[in-house]
């Protein structure tokens, strides 16, 4: 009952808002390091069946904030669109750009962003008056538009609005338009610009209709699980031992923790009898996850060994291929990644 009580009492703290505001910032700046490692070809992107009308509502509050008071966002948003085939990263950066470049264009006046989704049917001749290099096919798209009342642009910056590096700002890089026309690209659609010198611009994102049912993008919650057994935590990063110390006593689980490979195998050496899985940090001094990997093996070979890293699983475990890694987590993960991958180890003994 005290337990109860006290989760509830946090629950209504004020404090509680902001630390889910704290961790719904730093899930973002995750999934942006992802993001700059994908762009550098050390990542991938993870296409999902998503509704863009959720993406712009998750996205409602960051959006808020970032504006200027002088400014008023409005939303418009289809609930009765298709979903589409998308990386929900990379929507977040063009939904993101698009109304920083609008709120720059509004500057210090007073003005309007307005975000519109939809679906629309598309032919060949507006496809034409697009900015795509490839043939698309005409049919039923999803939108996305982004406009604004700011001070619009000239024909001439219209034209060269997406090439790279070129910017009508003294501080800008020109690389913002250019990267959303790359992830359109990417995502098999088009863009469609529009805009008046003193009257505003408009933005529209166009993208194909999946064929698949749209996930969720609201956090599902699901019992804890509780399990009994001990994981050694093999990290260098002090924090990471201990938060993820703190998941596994939530679950049930004792732990061990080591801050190297070979401290990890000299913990493992004298406890392996004990240990029922070792999660282990890819890259770390002294020795790093592969050789302390082999060394977990040659003590026993019946090991359960989690890998994580930064880096994307494909690019993180192309060492390890066949040779009986148990899982694979990304950093950094939520308690709900880690039970998910202890899952499958615990619930199949």
């Amino acid at each position: 009952m005290l337990v109860w009580q006290a989760v509830n009492y946090l629950k209504l703290h004020p404090v509680h808002d902001y630390i889910e505001h704290i961790t719904q910032a730093s899930q973002k700046a995750a999934d942006l390091c992802k993001q700059m490692l994908a762009y550098s070809g050390k990542g991938k992107f993870i296409i999902k069946p998503v509704l863009l009308s959720e993406v712009v509502e998750d996205m409602s509050q960051l959006l808020q904030v970032t504006l200027a008071k002088n400014i008023v966002l409005r939303l418009n948003l289809s609930q009765q669109t298709p979903a589409v085939d998308a990386d929900i990263t990379q929507m977040q950066q063009i939904i993101m750009n698009l109304v920083i470049n609008a709120s720059e264009a509004i500057a210090e006046n007073s003005g309007a962003i307005s975000i519109s989704t939809g679906v629309m049917r598309v032919d060949t001749q507006y496809l034409f008056s697009t900015f795509v290099d490839e043939n698309l096919e005409e049919g039923q798209y999803v939108y996305l538009e982004v406009s604004d009342t700011g001070c619009g642009m000239s024909p001439e910056v219209q034209k060269k609005i997406f090439e790279p590096f070129f910017t009508t700002k003294f501080t800008g890089r020109g690389l913002g338009m250019a990267a959303i026309l790359g992830i359109v690209r990417g995502h098999g659609g088009a863009i469609k610009t529009y805009s008046e010198e003193g009257k505003g611009s408009s933005f529209k994102v166009l993208l194909p209709c999946s064929k698949h049912t749209p996930i969720s993008l609201k956090p599902q919650h699901k019992p804890q699980p509780h399990w009994h057994g001990c994981v050694l935590v093999v990290d260098d990063e002090e924090t990471i031992r201990e938060v993820a110390s703190s998941m596994l006593k939530d679950m049930g689980l004792k732990s061990l923790t080591a801050a190297d490979g070979i401290e990890g195998i000299e913990v493992f050496q004298q406890q392996h009898q004990n240990i029922s899985v070792v999660l282990l940090d890819m890259t770390m001094p002294r020795m790093g996850g592969e050789d302390a990997f082999t060394e977990f093996c040659r003590i026993d070979p019946n090991v359960k060994v989690i890998l994580s890293s930064g880096y994307n699983e494909q690019d993180a475990t192309n060492r390890f291929a066949g040779k009986g890694l148990a899982g694979f987590l990304q950093k950094p993960y939520t308690p709900q990644h880690l039970s998910e991958k202890l899952a499958n180890i615990f619930d199949k003994t």
